[in-house]
C-alpha cells in the first residue's frame, strides 16, 4: 500500500511541477539562453549516436526483411516495410530511448546534485522558482529538438536500408527502394510519428527533472536517482507507445 501511495505521490508531483513550469511561460524570454544551451546539450550532443544507431537499425531491418521476403518473391516491398516501421514505431521509440540514456540521465544527475548540495534551496531563498530556472528550459528545449532528431533518425534509417538493398543479395536499386518507401507513406503517418516523439521526449525530461529534484540524502542517492530515472523513462516510453498507437493509430 505504501508503494502505491508513493507512486501516486510521485506522479502527482511530476504533474504539479509541469503545471508550475508552464505557468511561467510569460517569463520565457528571460530564459532563452538557457533553453538554447539545453537544446544544444540535448539535441546536438545526441545527434551522432542517433545517426549511427538509426542507420544500422534501418540496415538490419532491410537485411532481415530480405531474408524473410525473398522466398515469397516480395523483395520490392522491403522499402515499404522499412519506411513504415521507422516512421510509425522504431524511429520515435529508439530516439526516445537514446534521449533517456544520454540526456535524461545527465539531467537527473545534475538536478539531484543541486538538491543534495542545497543549491536548489539557495535558489528558493533568492526567490528564484526552480521550475522556471531549472525545469522550464529543459522542457521547452526537448520540444524543439525531439522532432528534429526523430526526422534525422528516420531518414538515416531509410538510407541504411537503401545501402543494404543495393549492395547485398537483395539487389534493389536505390530509386526502386525509395519509390517503395514513398508508396504507402502519408503525411498523417509522419505526423503521428513526430507526435509520439514529442510526447516521449517531454515525458522523459519531466521524469528526469522530477526524479532529480525529489532526491534526498547524500551523494550515494544521486546514483540511485539516475538509475530510477532511466528505468522509469523506459517504462514510460513503452507504455505511452501502446496507448498513443491505440489512440491515433500510428
Amino acid at each position: 500500500m505504501q508503494r502505491i501511495l508513493a507512486l501516486f505521490d510521485w506522479l502527482g508531483g511530476a504533474i504539479v511541477m509541469a503545471f508550475r513550469a508552464f505557468r511561467m511561460l510569460p517569463a520565457a524570454p528571460r530564459i532563452i539562453k538557457r533553453t538554447v544551451e539545453q537544446a544544444l546539450h540535448g539535441g546536438y550532443a545526441t545527434l551522432p549516436i542517433v545517426a549511427i544507431l538509426c542507420f544500422f537499425v534501418g540496415a538490419v531491418l532491410a537485411l532481415q526483411s530480405g531474408y524473410a521476403l525473398q522466398n515469397f518473391g516480395a523483395k520490392q516491398m522491403i522499402g515499404t516495410l522499412v519506411g513504415e516501421s521507422l516512421v510509425r514505431e522504431l524511429g520515435p521509440v529508439f530516439v526516445a530511448i537514446l534521449v533517456a540514456g544520454r540526456v535524461a540521465s545527465a539531467v537527473t544527475a545534475e538536478l539531484a546534485s543541486m538538491r543534495v548540495y542545497q543549491e536548489v534551496d539557495a535558489l528558493v531563498t533568492m526567490n528564484i522558482p526552480p521550475e522556471r530556472f531549472l525545469v522550464l528550459p529543459r522542457l521547452l528545449a526537448v520540444l524543439f529538438y525531439m522532432p528534429v532528431l526523430t526526422m534525422i533518425g528516420i531518414i538515416l534509417g531509410w538510407v541504411g536500408g537503401a545501402v543494404v538493398c543495393n549492395y547485398t543479395f537483395i539487389d534493389i536499386a536505390p530509386p526502386e527502394y525509395f519509390q517503395s518507401v514513398r508508396a504507402f507513406l502519408t503525411v498523417s503517418k509522419m505526423l503521428g510519428g513526430l507526435v509520439k516523439a514529442e510526447i516521449f521526449g517531454f515525458a522523459v525530461i519531466l521524469i528526469a527533472c522530477n526524479t532529480g529534484l525529489r532526491t534526498r540524502g547524500g551523494p550515494r542517492e544521486i546514483g540511485f536517482a539516475v538509475t530510477d530515472s532511466v528505468v522509469y523513462s523506459l517504462i514510460a516510453i513503452l507504455g505511452l507507445d501502446y496507448f498513443i498507437t491505440k489512440a491515433i493509430g500510428a
